[in-house]
């Protein structure tokens, strides 16, 4: 049993494999927080302690006890009104329009399997893989309850929690804030690892020490944004890739986020992942409830590389779905760089010729392929094929792909309108603009209001209806600016207007997910400002970022391994200069960094070299050599491009019999000093065969020393080492 109850000593024990977590219900009906770290056994309500702290107050059910204060009690789910004056976890304005939650332990059960959430994603798994722990928790004067759901993924070293509000009074409620997750250390020294960023600069690690007072991190944006990810861990101070505690907070939600961490008066660290407080007030009449999203836990006493190995296992195999979710996707070319909007069939069927001579297996047309869509001025929402512009209709378009050898896709923002279209002309309060203001414009677009049902119909009865015109096997799905100006039409309150919308995006997903099953949709948002573990469960890969420069990439492809497995990472060969910085880099390198990623291509294959689509050529089946290691293999940290010479990665199968390294050189010097890249995850004292020189090394020596890599003049030059294991005769 992965969920063990005491009833003697009340306490609720998790175990994972290699992690242990507990809760205590206590004297009072209080929940409190034990212990989460590495896997332990019995009763560790020794951690708590009790003495009179001054002006941290007492609960009137301890009566003359001035020892027991919840403003220093560890606690699974800190609410506002109970004396404990630290963040907390929910905030709930009550009937009689007071702020005061007290919620005390009613009940709790064990199942089979992993709870589902409805309207929402969540990890999911089967009762051979999964537990589920219920816990009611209920203020017993105003009759709102908390269920608190925790699923436990033994194998996985994973751990879920969600909690769901109901309103069992008898008038109006309000949630004002909810954060379904929350960790609370007693003791020790820790410090916040983050990823901001900005658009074509997204997920950058940040990593500062956990202070006295609160840091806090989220977006505001409608949207998990550019700016900050939804993800944070918990890192002891002494840390590193391979060794130390760490704890690591996923959100799977994709709209507006928050993640608290700080240092109370006791140096006892609070760390908390939820919804975004501001523009957030979710109204709940009698019996009815608000289920939170859930947030993915995960602890490693073996340093971060664990972690993030925790995390992708988990993603790829219980979150993402599909007949893609663990397997090598095809290898694309995405036309937006190569044209732009500016296009014919004509055009789009060349480019494709050359795709398919070069081994490229599917071709994806971008904007600008419907409607009067012929720059970012117009035409989003009219979702009409322009076969004028195309010379034919999308099925005979797809056809002509499909003849060549190559499957064909298409791009798609249905959350935006453009003021000059059909729809906004039509329909212009399905656009979130507040009567009487005139709206913030991004990208010349609006936003379509998506908490409303008829919206949604609308568009995704559109969207369907030019799927079914042609043999489409892959969707781009973008959403191009942030959502301001909300306001519903409908007359429902505002402060639920964000949420329901993150859930009217939810149900157009699934309804696509079910209706097309064998389509690959790869989420997007102006690159990379939507990559969270929610758009994951309907899209099992995002394009990573804007900005395809390779050097630029390995900083934002480093940021995102933390958290993200590489499967989900969509990331190409783009054309050089680049197109966003004018960065000049090889073609080889280039494709090492694409290759830490879904990999494919986005340049115009017509203004190419002989030369140039032979390399290619050689790249692609290069990348079909590794791609099942890239995409299911443990991925390993090797270096930090923020601040190394070199940027350098490693895939090592689970068996450990094989590892592809690869690094690029960020700094050149003159009279460089030699880089020494370690392997990791290699069998000890055994040998390998480094597949292209032929060379065999001791795999020890290799951890331990490291691999030099070439002095060479000459920027941001790539190199790739390939190492199989061989046995006592020489083979492999």
């Amino acid at each position: 049993m992965s969920i063990v109850y005491d009833k003697a000593q009340k306490t609720l024990t998790l175990h994972t494999k290699n992690t242990t977590y507990q809760m205590q219900i206590d004297r009072y009906g209080f929940l409190l927080h034990l212990y989460y770290g590495k896997r332990a056994d019995g009763c560790m309500d020794y951690l708590l302690t009790f003495y009179d702290r001054g002006f941290s107050g007492n609960p009137y059910d301890a009566g003359k006890d001035k020892t027991y204060s919840m403003d220093a009690l560890p606690q699974e789910f800190p609410s506002l009104g109970t004396g404990d004056y630290r963040t907390p976890a929910c905030i709930i304005k009550n009937t009689d329009r007071t702020y005061s939650s007290d919620f005390r332990y009613v009940s709790h059960s064990i199942r089979e399997g992993k709870y589902s959430l409805k309207g929402l994603p969540a990890v999911y798994a089967d009762d051979s893989v999964a537990q589920t722990l219920e816990v009611v928790l209920e203020d017993r004067v105003s009759k709102v309850r908390a269920v608190l759901l925790y699923g436990v993924l033994p194998e996985y070293d994973v751990i879920t929690r969600s909690v769901k509000i109901v309103n069992a009074s008898a008038g109006h409620i309000s949630v004002k804030k909810l954060a379904p997750a929350c960790l609370d250390m007693v003791s020790g020294e820790y410090d916040f690892i983050t990823f901001y960023g900005r658009h074509a600069m997204e997920r950058n690690y940040q990593r500062l020490p956990v202070g006295h007072g609160v840091s806090k991190i989220g977006s505001l944006r409608g949207t998990s944004s550019h700016q900050y990810n939804p993800a944070v861990i918990l890192a002891e101070r002494e840390t590193t890739e391979e060794a130390g505690g760490c704890y690591a907070m996923s959100f799977v939600y994709s709209g507006g986020f928050q993640s608290e961490a700080g240092m109370d008066q006791y140096c006892q660290t609070r760390v908390l992942m939820g919804l975004c407080e501001e523009q957030f007030a979710y109204p709940l009449e009698p019996d009815e409830e608000f289920q939170a999203p859930e947030v993915i836990l995960s602890y490693s006493s073996e340093g971060l590389g664990r972690l993030s190995q925790n995390l992708h296992r988990c993603m790829r195999a219980h979150l993402c779905r599909g007949k893609y979710k663990e397997t090598v996707r095809p290898v694309l070319l995405n036309s937006w760089e190569a044209f732009y909007f500016d296009f014919t069939g004509d055009a789009l069927l060349k480019l494709a010729e050359q795709a398919a001579a070069l081994g490229i297996e599917m071709f994806v047309m971008d904007d600008g392929w419907f409607g009067n869509r012929d720059s970012e001025l117009r035409g989003l929402g009219d979702w009409e094929v322009n076969e004028e512009k195309l010379g034919c209709t999308l099925g005979e378009l797809s056809g002509k792909i499909n003849a060549m050898g190559l499957k064909f896709g298409i791009w798609i923002e249905p959350e935006m309108v453009n003021e000059d279209s059909e729809l906004y002309r039509e329909h212009p309060d399905w656009a979130f603009v507040i009567p009487g203001r005139r709206p913030n414009r991004s990208r010349h677009q609006l936003v379509l209001d998506f908490s409303r049902k008829e919206v949604v119909d609308y568009i995704y009865e559109k969207i369907c209806a030019v799927l079914d015109q042609g043999n489409v096997e892959y969707i781009k799905w973008d959403m191009n600016r942030s959502i301001a100006d909300v306001y519903s039409a409908t007359g429902d309150s505002q402060g639920r207007v964000l949420y329901d919308y993150v859930l009217g995006l939810y149900d157009f997903l699934e309804r696509i997910v079910q209706r097309y099953p064998d389509i690959l949709i790869e989420g997007c948002s102006g690159g990379g400002g939507r990559f969270d573990a929610g758009m994951l469960y309907y899209t099992p890969q995002i394009w990573c970022s804007d900005n395809t420069d390779a050097i630029d990439r390995l900083e934002i492809q480093y940021g995102t391994s933390f958290i993200y497995p590489v499967s989900s990472v969509g990331s190409h060969v783009s054309a050089s200069p680049n197109h966003q910085t004018g960065r000049v880099t090889s073609m080889k390198t280039r494709g090492v960094a694409a290759t830490a990623g879904t990999f494919g291509y986005e340049l115009n294959l017509n203004e190419l070299s002989d030369e140039e689509k032979e390399e290619i050529r050689g790249q692609i089946k290069e990348y079909k050599k590794h791609a099942r290691l890239v995409q299911q293999g443990l991925y390993y940290r090797l270096t930090n491009p923020q601040s190394a010479d070199t940027g350098a990665w490693e895939f090592v199968s689970e068996d450990g019999r094989e590892a592809l390294v690869q690094a690029v050189t960020i700094k050149q010097h003159a009279n460089m000093e030699v880089s020494y890249i370690k392997p990791r995850g290699l069998r000890e004292n055994t040998v390998y065969r480094e597949t292209e020189s032929g060379r065999k090394y001791n795999s020890t020596a290799l951890m331990e020393a490291g691999i030099p890599v070439p002095v060479e003049q000459g920027e941001y030059r790539a190199y790739q080492w390939h190492f199989v294991l061989e046995d006592e005769n020489g083979r492999k």
